[in-house]
């Protein structure tokens, strides 16, 4: 698909009180449910309809699923029941316990909970059959309205739902965010902190238990504390261990929560313990400290009480801190802030945003592996000119995050690998080109590259000008991006897209000589002999000539020429307006062509008679024009072929529709400059 370049400039963060209704019928909640209730229906959503294609978008439903309101399954149905708990989630027939594992986080902390699911809800009086959640997209809040026909099998939910039957907040949550992406299918499969950050516009960060800092409890300790969303998992070595159990009840490539940690007396010492839960909402640890373990019994009363510790399947559990670091890999951790979990000192963060994209045959370079196209990647210039208090550097986190992929699994598009680059600014403006990356190493960069959502990590470098470049992992792969950077101080970001300027000598006129040159000779000689006395030559007539001349160079191994580009040659150098060539005319032309030949050849670097769209920003500089992403982008687009190359032909059209442009827009300025000049002479 085509993507298009978006405007990168920094932008402020999104606020959740200014969520944006989603909505095809450009209606809110509020506004569809009165009109529900004035009709005297229930509400059905056309958006996302009781259908197959709302299900799955890649095979016909397993079992025949009927949609059923709440009221349709239970005789008194609760939108919450004694509160929304972690308990109220309960994974059923889709694979998607990475969500529900930031489910269960979110009920944790209620005023987030209560952010993404507005409490003032029920099944009440006013009950309409329309429920609405708010989510974070991508710097932006949205409001997302479903109606609440739920597909069941044999009168039970298929998929999330709670422990109490009559109970459906966590169910309409996972619809809202199953619309969001498209299908509940697009669900399968994915990385808590996704959903994490969802729920909450925080910057994630990722932690290898195995190579974990030495103050690690401490540090999952304060993320709990702060009402951080925490998740961790055990990797898998093959697909086939997906979902595996271990010896100890540990489910292998499955999404767990962190619900709690403290420290306990046990014999006389303190225990830190670690409390996890299993959406599933049953298969637990069966080590020590599990439900039923020895380790309870001395252990009093009051103690468990606090920990509110109990024997029952509900897939939550404690277990050991020492056995969690052995069994567990991997640690999700999703900040409300990104204040650093090392430091107990909290930060106000400063944050901006850049949107982009990367466009194939334009701005989708790749990674430094991929020199020749790495330097067209998109640029962010980071001003970084405050000192963090009492320290010598500068810290910040750098958040890439991959738009949209989800939602369009549907189209056959996966998670790209993406990550990014951080090199010293070298002090002057503009686009950094291929030699600067050829000659200077990274100063920084992303841990990894890999394909998440979202790739962040955290930074300490000198004051200074810097260079991010965020990139997919091969190059041509096309995709939108949001680049959050969190600073502790202020930090100033700008894009290095160029301005649109034009650069262009000085119109050349025909100066009567006392001679003519061999090559003017030839070209007169061929043009009496086609044209006749009047020496003018049509269209058609400069295809034949130019193509002539052309075939005769040793060093060009271009196509024809086209008529269209003949007819635009004449559109550009046609004095007269009588839609022919004179010989005068010709020969003032024949002089931007042959620089225009000389440029094509230079950045021809394979000599094969074509050039690789991504020479061609440096292409149209060397001829006078420099241009921003979106101009280039779309010039790419219009003249490339499927393998990304320029045929001559195509630039030369190219060139010629820029310098037509080019004189509009000076003919333009130049009234404008009268208009105002007679203005002020008024």
């Amino acid at each position: 698909m085509p993507y298009l370049y978006q405007d990168s400039k920094p932008r402020p963060a999104a606020h959740p009180g200014g969520a944006r209704g989603t909505h095809s019928s450009g209606k809110g909640y509020e506004e569809l449910k009165q009109e529900c209730l004035r009709r005297g229906v229930l509400f059905e959503d056309s958006d996302f309809p009781a259908c197959n294609s709302s299900l799955f978008f890649s095979e016909n439903p397993p079992i025949p699923f009927v949609w059923k309101r709440p009221g349709d399954i239970v005789k008194d149905p609760k939108f919450i029941l004694g509160g929304a708990t972690r308990t109220d989630i309960c994974q059923g027939d889709l694979g998607d316990c990475w969500l529900l594992a930031a489910i269960a986080s979110l009920t944790l902390n209620e005023k987030t909970l209560a952010r993404v699911v507005p409490l003032d809800q029920n099944f009440g009086p006013d009950y309409a059959g329309i429920f609405h959640f708010q989510f974070w997209q991508h710097n932006e809040w949205l409001d997302v309205v479903i109606d609440d026909r739920l597909p069941t099998f044999k009168g039970r939910l298929v998929f999330l739902h709670s422990a109490e039957l009559n109970e459906f907040w966590s169910a309409l949550l996972e619809k809202a965010y199953a619309k969001l992406n498209g299908s509940y299918e697009s669900l399968k499969g994915g990385s808590t902190i996704e959903a994490m950050e969802d729920f909450t516009g925080g910057i994630g960060e990722m932690y290898d238990v195995k190579a974990a800092p030495d103050n690690f409890y401490e540090i999952l300790e304060k993320a709990l504390k702060r009402c951080s969303m925490v998740g961790c998992s055990i990797d898998t070595s093959s697909a086939a261990e997906s979902e595996a159990r271990t010896p100890f009840g540990l489910v292998k490539g499955h999404a767990y929560s962190v619900t709690g940690i403290e420290e306990v007396g046990y014999r006389g010492r303190q225990v830190q313990l670690i409390r996890i839960r299993n959406p599933w909402g049953q298969v637990e640890w069966n080590g020590p400290w599990s439900d039923n373990s020895a380790e309870w019994r001395s252990v009093s009363p009051s103690e468990q009480r606090r920990l509110s510790q109990a024997a029952r399947d509900d897939g939550e559990f404690w277990m050991k801190f020492e056995d969690f670091k052995v069994h567990f890999d991997k640690v999700e951790i999703c900040n409300l802030t990104p204040d650093a979990l090392e430091d107990s000192t909290a930060h106000k963060w400063e944050v901006t945003i850049h949107q982009g994209s990367w466009v194939r045959g334009a701005t989708a370079g790749g990674c430094r592996n991929f020199l020749e196209t790495f330097w067209t990647n998109p640029q962010i210039k980071l001003h970084l000119t405050e000192k963090d208090d009492g320290r010598d550097d500068c810290t910040f986190i750098a958040a890439l995050m991959q738009k949209g992929r989800r939602k369009l699994k549907k189209l056959g598009a996966e998670m790209l690998t993406i990550g990014y680059s951080i090199y010293e600014s070298p002090g002057r403006d503009g686009h950094l080109g291929k030699d600067f990356f050829r000659y200077h190493p990274s100063k920084a960069r992303s841990k990894t590259y890999i394909n998440l959502r979202e790739v962040s990590h955290r930074f300490k470098l000198p004051p200074g000008d810097y260079i991010l470049i965020p990139t997919t992992f091969e190059p041509h792969q096309e995709a939108d991006f949001c680049l959050r950077i969190f600073s502790e101080k202020k930090a100033i970001t700008e894009d290095l897209d160029e301005n649109v300027a034009i650069d262009l000598p000085e119109p050349l006129h025909p100066t009567p000589s006392p001679g003519e040159t061999e090559e003017e000779e030839q070209f007169r000689a061929l043009f009496e002999q086609i044209s006749g006395k009047d020496m003018e030559i049509s269209a058609e007539e400069l295809e034949y000539v130019l193509n002539a001349v052309l075939k005769k160079a040793k060093n060009i191994k271009f196509k024809n020429l086209s008529l269209i580009s003949c007819r635009n040659i004449i559109s550009l150098t046609d004095t007269n307006g009588n839609g022919k060539l004179e010989f005068s005319e010709f020969k003032v032309f024949w002089e931007k062509m042959k620089k225009w030949i000389s440029i094509f050849l230079q950045f021809d670097v394979d000599k094969s008679g074509s050039m690789s769209s991504y020479e061609l920003r440096g292409a149209l500089k060397a001829a006078g024009y420099q241009l921003n992403n979106y101009l280039l982008q779309l010039i790419v687009l219009r003249y490339s072929d499927e393998q990304f190359q320029i045929e001559f032909d195509d630039f030369l059209n190219c060139l010629i529709r820029l310098e037509n442009a080019s004189r509009v827009f000076q003919a333009l300025s130049a009234k404008n400059k009268e208009f105002i000049n007679l203005n002020i002479g008024e």
